[in-house]
């Protein structure tokens, strides 16, 4: 049986009392009290707060309160002679030892390791009552005072003794909360495909729920049985996002390797359980699992039958009211090759809205027919209200990798803005590939990020550069957005990382603004046979790597901007403004550029996510603080101007958050560095 602890890291003692549950969250922005009670703020993924303490004119004097550092150096060890706390590394040594290939996986050629990281704190915390919770990589819960950075209790399920989770395996963003009158749990799932639910207080686990607090994900999910690991020796399922919960029902989604050399796949079906007894409530099928299920007839001689993957990756966003869940929905199997699945592909890379209470689909959207280039819905959908030529809606909003905006009336499903269906290229080298002839691109709002691929879009800022550029793309397929995939390989732009991903966009409910950060960048995908020592059923598969144009000495290959932050007007469909984030001025110091009077290049942003309070936008930046090093900075909401930064003792991991606290206005996000943690800041006293 697997130790499930509450351990406070500092004595190992166990905790049996915590602050009292506060009353329920307000469905958009952040409760009144000043709580951050869900990952992106509310269940309509503002990631909004009212909290006005720190403004324009004192956001500069933030001084750091307290930096917890992770719980995950040390780790739980059991023996016959007893348990205790080990050092990670020595403990993953022991297990290594007991299963050589515990944490390995085949890239088709040879066996990579995948040893299990505690680098990659991502999460995103919530604050309930002066208690901060968050995961960690090793899929560990924790329970932190909001006032003083003490770890008061960590739970550890032990995923990582699994073995490999599914692809972006060592890595987690957070935690899911539910309280009715006293009782109040911490909800989260973990690498190797379970449920788990302790009490907030005391980190135990609910004995109420599923099996002494946890509920296996894998049952009734096919192909991806317990302990199952598919032809790479990854986990079949596993679960990286926090869960929504919404009316007493948990939704869950799953991560499911992507990369694999098999049509065969584990289905991503959003699940449902009871909040209080774990018991599972309904599936919604994202690959039909039968011929008389809506949308069967969009996989062609019954590719619904092995097909996989079509997964709810990220976040999910739900209104209350309605009952309602929004999924976005990421890429069949395989990502880049769709020879085995022809026809549109219903649900894939589609938003849905399901019924909380019976699973039952209320309206879809699909924004890529028969997916081939891993544009995957990354993100939660934002709620938000509009008033649109004198109408108000109620609407959702749906960022994509692509760099669109998709804008619906999240009651009806109807797009706000006419979204049209046009033809894209379809001519492509792969056997037995059929590439959809058109794609829906919406009239409103324009794209926040470049789309496509052209000589013209090549850095010109000398002649000499751009020639370089020239010569870098030759042999490669230049083309508009939606090219299809080619043995030579297809140069996509948005990379397969999007424009917009996981971290998402922010809504302004006061004013309907919408604010989305982007990056500039391409993908190439090395698309060949398998060998015939390889198990594999495509007749095409992705190799890990391809070396794509590389500029001589880094130079950019494209135009600038490289990073953006976009706001959008989502009253009237248009951008507000448009700015680069970070001035990118390691790229500016490069020796061909630095005598050039080059505007702001942006490419200092990484994924780490937007924070709207009443007063400001908070984005982090990977360079520009002390020493050149990172930093939180703070914008003008209305014109995008740089206000001021603070600076961060290591790189932004998690999207910020802010909460109120003995009356006074905190900000905390997760950083890297040698011992990855989580900062928080105040005004001084």
């Amino acid at each position: 049986m697997r130790w499930i602890n509450a351990l406070a890291v500092a004595a190992a003692a166990w905790l049996a009392a915590a602050p009292a549950a506060a009353p329920a969250a307000a469905q958009y922005g952040a409760p009144a009290n000043g709580e951050w009670r869900r990952h992106s703020g509310d269940s309509g993924s503002t990631k909004y707060s009212p909290l006005d303490q720190i403004t324009a004119d004192n956001v500069g004097d933030l001084e750091p309160l307290w930096h917890w550092k992770t719980v995950d150096t040390h780790l739980i060890h059991s023996t016959p002679a007893g348990d205790s706390l080990i050092a990670a590394d020595r403990l993953f040594d022991i297990l290594q030892e007991q299963e050589p290939d515990r944490w390995t996986a085949w890239d088709g050629k040879t066996q990579t390791r995948s040893r299990p990281s505690i680098r990659s704190l991502v999460a995103t915390p919530l604050m309930v009552d002066g208690v901060l919770y968050l995961s960690t990589p090793l899929y560990r819960a924790a329970a932190i005072d909001a006032r003083t950075g003490e770890t008061l209790w960590v739970h550890d399920p032990r995923a990582y003794e699994s073995g490999t989770p599914a692809i972006a395996e060592w890595r987690h963003r957070g935690v899911a909360y539910w309280e009715n009158g006293g009782d109040a749990r911490i909800v989260w799932g973990t690498g190797d495909g379970y449920l788990v639910a302790v009490d907030a207080k005391t980190g135990m686990p609910d004995p109420n729920f599923g099996d002494n607090g946890r509920v296996d994900l894998t049952v009734g999910v096919p192909r991806s049985e317990r302990g199952r690991r598919d032809v790479l020796n990854l986990l079949t399922l596993s679960s990286q996002s926090p869960p929504m919960i919404i009316r007493d029902t948990i939704i869950v989604g799953s991560t499911i390797n992507d990369r694999t050399i098999t049509k065969e796949a584990t289905p991503g079906f959003a699940r449902a359980y009871d909040i209080r007894t774990g018991r599972h409530r309904w599936d919604f099928h994202t690959v039909p699992q039968s011929a008389d299920e809506y949308g069967s007839d969009t996989w062609l001689d019954e590719s619904w039958r092995y097909s996989g993957n079509t997964n709810i990756w990220s976040l999910m966003s739900g209104d209350e009211e309605l009952g309602w869940v929004y999924l976005p929905i990421g890429t069949a199997t395989n990502d880049y090759y769709g020879g085995h699945r022809l026809g549109d592909n219903l649900f894939a890379e589609s938003l849905v809205a399901v019924d909380v209470e019976t699973g039952q689909r209320q309206w879809h959207f699909q924004a890529i027919h028969h997916g081939l280039w891993d544009y995957d819905l990354a993100s939660a959908p934002n709620l938000l209200d509009i008033t649109v030529d004198g109408r108000r809606i109620k609407a959702v909003a749906q960022v994509s990798k692509q760099g669109f905006v998709y804008v619906f009336d999240r009651v009806t499903g109807e797009p706000v803005w006419p979204i049209e269906e046009r033809a894209v290229p379809t001519d492509t080298d792969l056997e037995g590939e059929v590439v959809s002839p058109t794609q829906p691109f919406p009239t409103k709002p324009a794209p926040f990020e470049y789309q496509g691929t052209s000589i013209d879009d090549l850095v010109d800022f000398t002649p000499e550069i751009r020639q370089m550029a020239v010569e870098a793309v030759e042999g490669f397929r230049l083309g508009p957005l939606y090219t299809p995939q080619m043995l030579g390989g297809t140069i996509m732009r948005p990379a397969v990382g999007g424009g917009a991903n996981w971290s998402g966009a922010a809504v302004d409910p006061e004013t309907g603004y919408l604010y989305v950060p982007s990056q500039n960048a391409h993908s190439v995908i090395q698309l060949t046979e398998p060998e015939p020592h390889e198990p594999s059923t495509l007749r095409y598969i992705r190799r890990t790597t391809m070396a794509g144009p590389v500029m001589p000495r880094g130079l950019p290959l494209w135009k600038p901007p490289y990073t953006r932050m976009t706001a959008i007007d989502m009253n009237t469909g248009e951008h507000a403004w448009m700015i680069p984030t970070g001035s990118g001025d390691r790229l500016r110091n490069h020796p061909m550029l630095r005598d050039l009077d080059l505007p702001p290049l942006g490419g200092d942003a990484g994924r780490s996510g937007p924070l709207l309070t009443k007063t400001l936008l908070f984005h982090a930046l990977t360079t520009g603080g002390a020493n050149n090093g990172p930093r939180l900075v703070a914008y003008d909401k209305a014109t995008g101007a740089e206000i001021a930064s603070i600076d961060l003792p290591g790189g932004a991991l998690g999207a910020p958050m802010t909460y109120l606290l003995d009356g006074r206005q905190h900000i905390a996000l997760t950083v890297g560095g040698e011992a990855p943690g989580l900062i928080v800041f105040r005004l001084p006293d």
